[in-house]
């Protein structure tokens, strides 16, 4: 066999070992957090009954700022997403959310980082996204 079919296949095997690993990981890591993912994601639609869009976003914040990283993020992601489902409108709070151009999106969440004071946190941005899918839920069903 020549030596760069076995370079070919040895870079197969672990490109393969990489992704099973990664999605092992990803398995493992839902099956010990999904119970509390769910339960912050009642909190957001149960505080959401009772606020306005704004109020989920400034809430979100609020839990995010106290437990900061990534994990912290992804659970203030669910409970935003639930909050905003069921929230009363806020006035003009899709109005300033550019819808299609993802640089424009991403300046967009990079200047809400920097409002509410999270320009260091690399996971604000991830905070940030179920708004920029709840606007684009809503623009998409008033066309």
């Amino acid at each position: 066999m020549p030596g760069w079919l076995k370079a070919i296949l040895i870079i197969a095997v672990v490109v393969i070992l990489l992704i099973v690993g990664v999605v092992g990981a990803g398995v493992f890591w839902w099956t010990r957090n999904k119970d509390g993912l769910r339960a912050v994601a009642t909190e957001g639609k149960e505080f959401g009954k009772n606020t306005d869009n704004q109020g989920c976003v400034d809430e979100a914040v609020k839990r995010y700022k106290k437990a900061p990283g990534f994990l912290a993020a992804m659970s203030n992601q669910g409970f935003l997403t639930r909050c905003l489902e069921v929230s009363r409108p806020t006035n003009g709070f899709c109005d300033t959310i550019p819808m299609g151009d993802f640089a424009e999106m991403g300046e967009w969440r990079e200047s809400q980082c920097k409002r509410y004071d999270l320009r260091s946190s690399t996971d604000c941005q991830t905070l940030t996204m179920p708004v920029v899918m709840f606007c684009g839920d809503k623009k998409q069903t008033q066309n």
